[in-house]
């Protein structure tokens, strides 16, 4: 198999961060997407340095030769008083990725969170662990999310994300284990599987059916170990290097795509490294990711056909 066969995207957050915003604010709309058809990309997700009307944007990305598989929505369904506003917003949000062509809505909880938890200052640490009621709401929100999801023909894909409360590899499990396999799918991020202390191969195994998205991630180990020995927030460990594009870290991707591919996964996968632009060239980054990736494709093509 060729590399231009996979259906591969490049992520405008390693170029522009979402979660901290002063990574890369410098670019523009036209440089992103200038740089991923540079790169040969024909995927990416939605960024807020896009045009927000959707049928500007998706002209603009056609011109390129670019498509959006997805944007990040992060709810709130844990708290009940919330669940209307939050179930409004969400449709809206499903419905913008429809009219953009996407399949998938990448959907995170917040609740308790250092992320993005509207009831909680900026400078909390620590994650504020659910009761089980909280879980149980949030369970609820996420099936009613998934059905919204369903009804426009598209997949809730939840992310697991390091600073929220399903970050861990029994939070994981317990996530699969409550929701309707139906209606809420998994979004296998392997960079933030290996820092919440899952072994990423062994979560692809176990859950490869549930899988529908991909996010393609590394992790710097000797951040990672300076992370937890000095108990550093995600954010400032993101501005320290913790991530990097597959291929500079410590994750071995070649039984990652073994496994992707002996499963028939044919889905869409997302090249992205959370880390600060003037430091790492997103570019000369995404250039080396592609080359590594384009050579674990081959060794694994010639192996099988040999």
């Amino acid at each position: 198999m060729n590399i231009d066969r996979l259906k591969l995207g490049i992520s405008p957050i390693n170029w522009v961060n979402e979660d901290v915003l002063e990574l890369g604010d410098h670019y523009t709309f036209e440089d992103l997407v200038t740089d991923f058809a540079s790169l040969g990309f024909v995927a990416t997700e939605n960024c807020r340095k896009f045009p927000k009307d959707p049928d500007v944007l998706r002209e603009a990305l056609a011109e390129k030769g670019i498509r959006m598989t997805s944007q990040w929505k992060g709810v709130l369904f844990s708290d009940p008083g919330y669940r209307e506003a939050e179930l409004e917003a969400y449709r809206k949000h499903v419905q913008f990725l429809q009219k953009m062509g996407s399949q998938h809505v990448v959907t995170c909880e917040l609740g308790g969170s250092i992320i993005g938890d509207p009831r909680r200052s900026p400078g909390d640490r620590d994650v504020i662990p659910f009761t089980n009621e909280e879980w149980n709401h949030m369970v609820d929100g996420l099936h009613q999310a998934g059905e919204i999801c369903r009804e426009h023909g598209m997949k809730l894909v939840y992310h697991y994300h390091i600073g929220t409360n399903v970050e861990r590899p029994e939070e994981i499990d317990r996530l699969m284990a409550t929701t309707d396999p139906e209606l809420v799918h998994m979004l296998y991020d392997t960079g933030h599987a290996y820092y919440g202390g899952a072994d990423p191969l062994a979560l692809l195994q176990r859950y490869a059916d549930r899988i529908a998205y991909v996010h393609l991630k590394d992790v710097r180990q000797d951040v990672l170990d300076r992370v937890r020995r000095d108990k550093i927030p995600f954010q400032s460990a993101v501005i320290q290097g913790v991530y990097t594009v597959p291929g500079d870290g410590c994750i071995d991707f070649a039984p990652i795509f073994r496994e992707l591919f002996a499963r028939g996964y044919d889905g869409w996968m997302i090249i992205e490294a959370e880390q600060d632009p003037s430091v790492a060239n997103p570019v000369e980054y995404a250039r080396k990711s592609k080359e590594y990736i384009a050579a674990i494709v081959s060794d694994l093509t010639t192996n099988i056909s040999g």
